[in-house]
């Protein structure tokens, strides 16, 4: 079973990444910071429609400050999703906060509903944390996905990535019979081949969902990380492949019987080149991210000893041994793993 740290460590955002995220139109003025929402009044158990505990509480607060919050939260909305035309907000409510004691960044979760017609968004506030930030920017510059986010001081905004969690989709949907088993194996190959390059770690089934796309034949899935927390941080090479963690056993299982190793190897060489890809055409942004990430300290000392050491027996190499920081062991990682085709400089 692959072990995960307690309790992972904060770090600050630095002055070299405070800089990208300027440049890169990610760091702007908020009208709610994360400490705002701190000064709760009360709060109950959020139930899911089974009735079981979410591990969210709903909170309250005093009405004049929920006024002023629910204001300001419809202004970062805006923020958020039209580069802050405050136009809309006059029909935008913040009608629920939810609160997550469980995990690293202890995110508010906030529900949007337009009084139009109801329609409702959420987005998360969180404590700003480098880790995820990282995590966050290689996800938008390599993967698939685009992702919306926002920084200013130590609050981070994040936009809701829709999607069924995955201990719910391996819990009550795997199967069922309509699902196309081969392709879900075939996404998460994938998905385990993008976190291992770019050294995402504890992808366990609840950090990540899947976002499922009707066909015209069929049905298409696409796991996609939801938790960004734990970038390049742990020192154990198995915490940044999804297929170790035991409740992912179902889907790897599922892997193994359906795909054949050269049908597997297909898919992480196809991964490795959009990848590749992805990489080059964004080589200057992520020239500077990863610029960013070599100078800065996300992951003690004897973590990142224990990573190069993991990584040489895996490349069959020594040249993780002369990295100095995580990031320059992402560097050579991404190199070796996707090729060294102007990949990253």
């Amino acid at each position: 079973m692959t072990l995960i740290s307690k309790k992972k460590i904060t770090y600050p955002i630095q002055e070299p990444l405070r800089h990208y995220l300027r440049h890169y139109d990610r760091e702007t003025q908020l009208p709610v910071a994360y400490l705002d929402l701190t000064r709760i009044s009360g709060s109950f158990p959020l139930l899911d429609r089974q009735g079981r505990d979410t591990l969210w509480e709903t909170v309250f607060y005093e009405p004049q400050a929920l006024r002023e919050l629910s204001q300001g939260l419809a202004q970062v909305y805006a923020l958020l999703k039209t580069a802050g035309d405050l136009s809309f907000t006059d029909h935008l409510l913040a009608d629920r906060i939810d609160y997550c004691r469980f995990g690293n960044s202890n995110p508010f979760r906030v529900r949007i509903v337009n009084q139009l017609n109801d329609n409702y968004d959420y987005f998360y506030v969180k404590r700003a944390d480098a880790s995820r930030v990282y995590g966050l920017e290689l996800e938008h510059l390599l993967s698939p996905n685009s992702i919306n986010y926002l920084v200013h001081n130590n609050t981070l905004i994040e936009e809701h990535i829709a999607g069924i969690p995955g201990d719910d989709f391996i819990r009550y949907h795997l199967q069922r019979p309509h699902l196309n088993q081969v392709r879900i194996a075939k996404e998460f190959v994938k998905f385990n081949e993008r976190c291992f390059a770019r050294l995402l770690g504890d992808m366990r089934a609840y950090n990540y969902v899947i976002d499922v796309t009707p066909d015209f034949e069929d049905e298409q899935y696409r796991v996609r990380a939801i938790d960004f927390d734990q970038q390049c941080y742990e020192g154990k090479k198995h915490m940044y492949l999804p297929q170790f963690f035991k409740d992912n056993r179902a889907v790897v299982l599922l892997c193994s019987k359906l795909l054949e190793p050269e049908t597997i190897r297909q898919y992480q060489t196809e991964e490795r080149t959009l990848m590749a890809r992805r990489a080059r055409s964004e080589r200057y942004r992520l020239k500077d991210l990863i610029d960013c990430l070599r100078r800065d300290d996300v992951s003690p000392p004897e973590k990142v000893a224990q990573l190069k050491a993991q990584l040489n027996q895996h490349h069959r190499t020594e040249q993780f041994t002369t990295c100095r920081s995580m990031g320059d062991v992402v560097r050579l990682n991404l190199l070796l793993t996707l090729g060294r085709n102007k990949v990253v400089k």
